[in-house]
C-alpha cells in the first residue's frame, strides 16, 4: 500500500511539474477544435491556431503550451482555412466609394485579398487610388495591377492608331511608374477596345518593363471564342508574350466562349503544359458558371465599328455606306455567343430592357436582333450575361493543379457574390470534381504564389493572420441570375491582418483591409 501511495505521489508530482512547465503564448485570438487546412497539407490539421496583432504567432497543438487570449474561437465541426485570394476581380469600382469599400459581396465569400486593374482597365494614376483606398478604408486587401488598355488610352487614346516607337518608349514610362507604385504587373484585355488595337510586339515591349520589376503577366485573351484570331491563337500569343518577355503568365477566366470552340480545352491544357515544361510559368483562374459576362457593346459590336469611343461607333452606324457591314459583323457575333436568346441584359440605365435578354427586346422593339443592339447602347451602358459554355470544358479545366479559383466579379452577374461558395457547394461537396483541399489550396496559397503576394495564403507562423472559419453544411452561394445581389452564407468568421471582420456570421463594420504593395 505504502508503495502505491508513492507511485501515485510521483505520478502527480511529474503532471503538476508538466503543467507548471509549460510555457505560456499570449495571444489577442485563439481557434481551436477547428477542422484545419493549412493552405498546403491536403489532409486536416487538428492544431490551434494564436494571433497576435496582424500575425499568426502559433499553429499546432497545445500540449507544450498554455495559449492566453482575449478572444477564444470554438471552431469545433468548422472549416478552418486561409482567407481567400481572388486573383481576378472588378473590386476597384467598389472600393473608390466609401458606401461600398467594405467590399462585402466578396467578404461575404471568404475572400480575405482582391486582386483589381484586370482585363487592362486600371484606375490611374495609382498612386491617387492607393492614397484613396487608405483614406476612406477597405473591408479587405487589395492588391493592384496596372492596365495595359489604360496605360494606351493615355498616349494614344481610344483610337486604332498602330503605336510609334515614341509611343511605347512613352507607355513603358507609365508602366515603370506604376510598378514603381507597388503593382503586382499588367493586365490586358485584348479583346477589348483600345487593348485590342495593341500588336503583340507592343504588348511583349511592355511586358518586358513588368518583368524587369519582377511583376506578372494577368490575361483576358484577345479572343475566347472564334471572333477575330481564334482562341488557340490567342492562347499561343500569351504563351509567346511570356517567353519574349520572360515572366509569368495568367490567363484570366479561362474558357471555351460559344459553340465554335467547345471541346478545345483538352488542345489548351496541352499547349499550357508543354510551355511549362519549356520552363514558361503559364497558369490560369476560373469562376464556376456556364456563362459569362461583358459589355454588351465589346459582346458583339465590331471592333474596327467602335474605334474612337461611342460617339464614333453611332457615326459609322448611321452612315449608310457601313450600317450594313456593321449589322451583318454584329449578327455574327450575336450567333457566336448562342443566338440573342442567349444574352440576357443584366445591367442597363433603362430598366424596360432589364431582365430581358436580346431575342425579348427584338421581340418586344419589332426589329432583329442586331438593330435592337444599337437601340440599348444608344442611350445606355448595358452589361450582359452569356450562356456560351459546356460543362465538359468547365470541369477539365478545372481539375488541373496550374488552375485557381477566381471571380471576376463585376455588377449584374451573380459570380461577383458566390464564385468561391459555389464552387465549394457544387463541384466540391456534390459533384466532387476537386477535392476540399484542392479547392482551398487552390483559392489560398497557390494563388499568392501566382501574384507573387508573400506571407498570405497559408496557416504558418509569422504569416499574416487572413482566417476564415466556415460551416461546411451550410457554406453556399444564394446569387442567381434572377438575383445576383444576395450575399453568399455559411461564413462564421472572417479575419483580416488579426482582425475580426465577420464575427458569427455578421459583418463586424471594420475596415481591416491594406493596400498591398510589391
Amino acid at each position: 500500500m505504502k508503495l502505491i501511495s508513492q507511485r501515485l505521489f510521483l505520478l502527480f508530482t511529474i503532471i503538476i511539474l508538466s503543467v507548471s512547465c509549460k510555457k505560456s503564448i499570449t495571444a489577442d485570438i485563439v481557434i481551436r477544435n477547428g477542422i484545419v487546412y493549412n493552405g498546403e497539407n491536403e489532409t486536416p490539421l487538428n492544431v490551434s491556431i494564436a494571433i497576435k496583432n496582424d500575425k499568426i504567432i502559433y499553429v499546432g497543438n497545445e500540449n507544450k503550451y498554455t495559449i492566453n487570449a482575449d478572444k477564444i474561437i470554438d471552431a469545433s465541426g468548422l472549416i478552418v482555412s486561409p482567407g481567400f485570394i481572388d486573383p481576378h476581380t472588378h473590386a476597384d469600382r467598389d472600393l473608390v466609394k466609401p458606401s461600398t469599400s467594405q467590399n462585402l459581396p466578396f467578404l461575404m465569400q471568404g475572400i480575405t485579398t482582391v486582386v483589381v486593374g484586370n482585363d487592362g482597365d486600371s484606375y490611374f494614376p495609382s498612386k491617387k487610388y492607393k492614397e484613396l483606398y487608405k483614406k476612406n478604408g477597405v473591408g479587405t486587401n487589395v492588391a493592384l495591377l496596372v492596365g495595359q488598355g489604360t496605360i494606351r488610352s493615355q498616349i494614344i487614346g481610344k483610337s486604332d492608331k498602330v503605336a510609334s516607337v515614341d509611343d511605347i518608349l512613352k507607355m513603358k514610362a507609365l508602366v515603370q511608374q506604376e510598378m514603381d507604385e507597388g503593382c503586382f504587373g499588367m493586365s490586358t484585355g485584348l479583346f477589348y477596345a483600345p487593348g485590342s488595337y495593341a500588336t503583340t510586339k507592343e504588348v511583349i515591349e511592355l511586358a518586358k518593363i513588368v518583368a524587369e520589376n519582377d511583376g506578372i503577366y494577368d490575361t483576358h485573351l484577345r479572343d475566347e471564342s472564334s471572333y477575330t484570331v481564334g482562341l488557340i491563337p490567342a492562347v499561343k500569343e500569351a504563351i509567346e508574350i511570356g517567353k519574349e518577355a520572360k515572366l509569368p503568365i495568367v490567363i484570366s477566366h479561362i474558357k471555351c466562349l460559344g459553340v465554335d470552340v467547345w471541346n478545345q480545352s483538352s488542345e489548351i491544357i496541352e499547349l499550357i503544359e508543354n510551355a511549362r515544361k519549356n520552363g514558361i510559368n503559364v497558369t490560369a483562374n476560373q469562376y464556376p458558371y456556364d456563362a459569362s459576362a461583358t459589355g454588351l457593346k465589346a459582346a458583339v459590336v465590331p471592333r474596327w465599328a467602335e474605334s474612337g469611343g461611342k460617339d464614333s461607333l453611332f457615326i459609322r452606324y448611321n452612315n449608310s455606306k457601313l450600317k450594313a457591314k456593321i449589322l451583318e459583323e454584329t449578327k455574327q457575333n450575336i450567333t457566336r455567343r448562342g443566338g440573342p436568346e442567349k444574352i440576357l441584359i443584366v445591367k442597363v440605365n433603362d430598366s424596360i430592357y432589364l431582365g430581358k435578354n436580346l431575342l425579348e427586346i427584338s421581340e418586344m422593339l419589332h426589329i432583329p436582333a442586331e438593330q435592337a443592339v444599337y437601340e440599348v447602347l444608344k442611350n445606355n451602358y448595358a452589361r450582359i450575361a452569356s450562356f456560351n459554355m459546356n460543362a465538359k470544358d468547365i470541369l477539365n479545366f478545372m481539375k488541373q493543379p496550374w488552375l485557381v479559383t477566381g471571380s471576376d466579379g463585376n455588377t449584374g452577374h451573380p459570380r461577383k457574390y458566390g464564385s468561391f461558395p459555389r464552387k465549394y457547394n457544387k463541384y466540391v461537396k456534390q459533384e466532387k470534381v476537386i477535392n476540399l483541399a484542392q479547392f482551398i489550396n487552390r483559392s489560398t496559397s497557390k494563388t499568392a504564389e501566382i501574384i507573387k503576394i508573400p506571407n498570405r495564403g497559408k496557416l504558418k507562423k509569422g504569416y499574416f493572420a487572413d482566417v476564415i472559419i466556415f460551416n461546411p453544411e451550410t457554406f453556399k452561394d444564394k446569387a442567381n441570375y434572377t438575383n445576383a445581389f444576395q450575399y453568399s452564407e455559411g461564413l462564421e468568421y472572417s479575419i483580416i491582418n488579426g482582425k475580426l471582420s465577420i464575427e458569427k456570421g455578421k459583418y463586424t463594420n471594420l475596415l481591416n483591409g491594406k493596400v498591398l504593395e510589391k
